[in-house]
């Protein structure tokens, strides 16, 4: 029986290039492509894949909020990162959500193609770049016993603020999530009140910094 897959990437010429050269493998079959992190929470809910291959930064969002939701719904569900960052914080995060493996995009075809034989067999998979990130992150929180900052936050209020820092209004942003503009002001004065900011410009910087968004979204 052959691996479901559904890939999410806000590049389309990425996500048609994954797809081509994965259906060549006759043991993988691409069920859908989505270019947001919402459209991947939706489309593993209706579709029911074995494997996610998630970017990490996308717009709407991201990779992480949307392995936390994926996962959520069906633990069954193997996510796997393949991000062009590299760094700690973007590591750190997406294992934490609770994705099987991480790969840089610049990896060679056949290493995705072993990360996803990997985790379906219920292991971790991890690039021999990202391993050395894993382990100093690992013994740098043992060193300063560091709480990342957006623990702090509820799961709702990180898919508020990569909103608010996309430069999206009240009103759309409650209609995306399906809650009202009451909802969300309040969801925004509990957040600037738990990081102590005070700014939506300032909520902005630190959403780029804590990598919930991205300059590029």
């Amino acid at each position: 029986m052959s691996i479901k897959i559904i890939l999410a990437d806000d590049h389309k010429i990425t996500r048609q290039g994954l797809r081509s050269l994965l259906e060549k493998n006759p043991e993988m079959q691409v069920l859908a492509e989505v270019e947001n992190g919402r459209g991947a929470v939706e489309k593993a809910r209706e579709l029911k894949p074995d494997v996610v291959i998630m970017d990490v930064s996308m717009p709407d969002l991201n990779g992480v909020e949307a392995t936390r939701q994926v996962l959520q719904e069906n633990g069954d569900v193997k996510v796997i990162a393949l991000s062009m960052y590299s760094d700690t914080l973007f590591v750190s995060e997406m294992l934490k959500s609770g994705a099987s493996g991480y790969l840089l995009k610049d990896c060679a075809f056949e290493e995705l193609e072993q990360a996803i034989k990997t985790v379906t067999e219920g292991k971790a998979y991890l690039s021999s770049s990202i391993s050395g990130v894993v382990v100093e992150d690992y013994l740098h929180r043992l060193s300063r016993a560091e709480v990342s900052a957006t623990d702090i936050l509820t799961d709702r209020e990180r898919e508020v603020l990569q909103l608010i820092a996309e430069g999206q209004s009240t009103k759309l942003i409650a209609k995306k999530l399906h809650i009202s503009a009451k909802t969300v002001e309040t969801h925004r004065r509990q957040i600037m009140n738990k990081l102590n900011i005070h700014t939506v410009a300032e909520l902005t910087k630190y959403a780029i910094r804590k990598g919930l968004t991205a300059l590029d979204n």
